[in-house]
């Protein structure tokens, strides 16, 4: 049995974006790995109340002995009345090191389309400007060695 570490983030990009990301991080390692499609439940609150839906989650499991277990699982949901938050949920396991796992990330955040940690104006102000997902964002994204004062990703290579 494989020991994992799990790793929730908010982030502003779409579930696509990030599975697209980690295919190719994991394919130019050659590792290989299969998609997996769950469901998972969210709560979405109604002025005092919290309503249980279901949200589909995306997902792509690496299939290698080296590092067995390592997968990436993405869902939208709706935290309010407007607006879609969308979360990325990483398995880790103990077998990849905390250098090797931070490489593995800054590429991962390298070819998203955008910064995962940051949202537009327009877009805090539909979700909810004050929710608590975008500072959680920022602080779990430095806490795993990320540099979140400046982001270079594809948009700014190209």
């Amino acid at each position: 049995m494989v020991s994992l570490r799990v790793l929730e983030i908010p982030v502003s990009i779409t579930p696509a974006d990030a599975l697209r990301s980690f295919r190719t991080v994991c394919e130019s390692r050659g590792w290989e790995m299969y998609r997996v499609e769950e469901t998972r439940v969210v709560n979405r609150w109604a002025i005092i109340m919290p309503l249980t839906r279901s949200a589909r989650v995306l997902g792509m499991i690496v299939d290698e002995e080296e590092v067995d277990g390592l997968s990436l699982r993405s869902w939208s949901f709706v935290p309010g009345s407007a607006g879609s938050v969308s979360m990325v949920s990483f398995d880790i396991p103990d077998s990849i090191g905390s250098e090797e796992w931070r490489n593995f990330l800054r590429e991962w955040c390298s070819l998203l389309p955008r910064c995962p940690w940051k949202w537009t104006f327009w877009e805090r102000s539909v979700i909810g400007y004050f929710i608590p997902e975008f500072r959680r964002s920022r602080a779990l994204f430095r806490k795993e060695g990320i540099e979140i004062s400046s982001w270079t990703g594809s948009s700014q290579v190209e």
